[in-house]
């Protein structure tokens, strides 16, 4: 038993504080603002002038991709062309790997303001096969000794551009399932182990994972799952199967479907394929691409919905947003559920319409705050696309929350690095003001609403009575603090199910095993 005392925020449906919290067997037995009588004599752990919150949620990432990117080479922060080809070359230099993996370009964050290109690639790394995936996970450069091993495989497709190395559209696809299968199973685990590890240090206890990136026989969707099994320290893991084939989530008894990749509407502003009703504003112009027919994403969220299933599809432009949202409305026609809580990732330029929809049918939106003055993609770059017009209407976060749609948040990972404060910074202190919320709003959205959006949220995602004592120790009150600084608090600690976080590495075979057996939710 543990007795906590001093600033306890419960993100109840109150948003109340607490002075006490007492923990036993892993569940909360008591929260209030006196200590009880018979849990006088038990040893108290003074808050002091931190504070104690549910832990965190991410509610959409690629678990499997960050893994092994976290394992590779970040070139997020680089400043030029110039540093990320000095990075790689060293990378190149040191890694044991038969095939090299870099992540985080962006022609908007370097001073030479354009993607490093094939050319620049070899005359760093041309002994090794390399990719260099761009930061929106939606495209990659490759250098000459990938792009010869894949050419009869992807020079037909759409994306493919043997010039610059650039791949994107059906072409990126087909480069990241050549990826995918050249990893060992062995290798993958333990990188998710690390990732795991990586995670807990931000807090976050539970992860919403979107997988299926071409593994043969989906492996990686079961591995995912054998996984989140084998987990036991208390974090948990929920396995979205990225696949338009519903057997693909029923035959692994899994209660969901949907994602990115094979469950993507459309691409994303980076690439100029995010599927928009009216065209980019650029020179380039065009209205990007939506992936399917609506029949094709009709009759697939009819069938899903029908079987019981959780659906969840990508949309990031206007179009596809719309292509979404008249799916679920005409599956939840064709068969009402009360308790469905099917999702749209990412709602990035959402329609009047498409919100009235999923305020009518109660569709739930797991979104990415962090896209929010993204360094990555910044502003000049989005109006320079999309025109001002259009930037104002992104990422409505207040929007959607008037409305009575629960709203969640996640990182895209490894799109942004999984980090909830800075979610709850750029909600906050978002530079368009009519789209702010608060930082109770903020703090919901990272907790209970991640943990409704897996009906989870009877279990976890809040501090009362019953629930598992999953928690996080913040090392200032985010309630008190001045917005502006709320990136800077710490997280000091995660506890899950009343412990304090230990490391998931272990044997891996026999986490296999354990994970054959085990009764953790998946």
């Amino acid at each position: 038993m543990k007795i906590y005392h001093g600033k306890i925020l419960s993100v109840d449906s109150n948003d109340s504080v607490y002075s006490y919290l007492v923990e036993n067997d892993g569940r909360i037995i008591y929260v209030g603002n006196c200590i009880k009588e018979e849990f006088k004599k038990e040893e108290i752990i003074e808050l002091g002038n931190k504070v104690l919150i549910p832990s965190f949620v991410d509610t959409h990432q690629h678990f499997a991709s960050l893994s092994t990117f976290n394992a590779g080479l970040n070139v997020m922060e680089a400043s030029s062309n110039e540093e990320i080809l000095k990075m790689i070359e060293v990378f190149a230099a040191k890694s044991k790997s038969k095939t090299l993996i870099a992540f985080g370009a962006s022609p908007y964050s370097v001073k030479e303001k354009r993607l490093v290109s094939r050319e620049e690639l070899d005359s760093v790394c041309k002994d090794k096969p390399l990719m260099i995936v761009k930061y929106d996970g939606h495209a990659c450069i490759v250098n000459t000794k990938l792009l010869n091993k894949l050419k009869k495989k992807i020079s037909r497709l759409r994306g493919y551009h043997p010039d610059t190395g650039e791949m994107n559209q059906e072409a990126f696809f087909a480069v990241s399932d050549y990826i995918s299968k050249s990893l060992s199973l062995v290798e993958l685990f333990e990188n998710m182990q690390e990732c795991v590890d990586f995670h807990a240090k931000r807090g976050i206890g539970m992860i919403h994972t979107v997988s299926g990136v071409g593994f043969v026989g989906n492996l990686d969707i079961t591995l995912e799952k054998l996984f989140a099994k084998s987990l036991d320290n208390g974090f948990q893991l929920r396995v979205f199967p990225q696949s338009l084939n519903t057997k693909v989530a029923t035959k692994r008894k899994l209660p969901r479907i949907g994602g990115c990749f094979e469950c993507a509407l459309d691409g994303c502003f980076g690439s100029h394929d995010a599927a928009l009703n009216d065209p980019y504003s650029d020179e380039l112009k065009g209205e990007g691409i939506l992936y399917y027919s609506d029949e094709k994403i009709i009759e697939f969220c009819k069938k899903a919905n029908r079987l019981g299933l959780q659906i969840e599809l990508h949309a990031i432009g206007d179009k596809a947003f719309d292509q979404a949202t008249k799916a679920m409305k005409v599956a939840l026609d064709d068969y009402p559920r009360k308790d469905h809580r099917h999702g749209i990732i990412h709602d990035c330029l959402p329609t009047k319409e498409g919100i009235e929809i999923c305020s009518k049918y109660h569709i739930q939106m797991p979104i990415q705050s962090a896209f929010i003055d993204w360094k990555q993609e910044p502003n000049e770059y989005l109006e320079k696309i999309l025109g001002k017009n259009r930037v104002e209407r992104l990422n409505p976060i207040k929007t959607f929350m008037e409305k009575g749609i629960i709203v969640s948040f996640g990182s895209d990972a490894p799109c942004t690095t999984p980090d909830p404060l800075m979610w709850i910074d750029r909600a906050v202190n978002n530079e368009n003001k009519n789209e702010r919320i608060s930082v109770k709003e903020a703090l919901r959205m990272c907790t209970i609403n991640g943990c409704y959006a897996s009906f989870d949220d009877k279990e976890r995602g809040s501090l009362e009575i019953g629930k598992y004592a999953d928690m996080v120790i913040l090392s200032d009150d985010i309630y008190e603090i001045p917005s502006e600084k709320i990136k800077n608090i710490k997280v000091e600690k995660l506890i899950l199910n009343g412990k304090e976080y230990h490391s998931c590495k272990q044997n891996i075979f026999k986490a296999i095993i354990k994970g054959m057996f085990s009764k953790n939710r998946y």
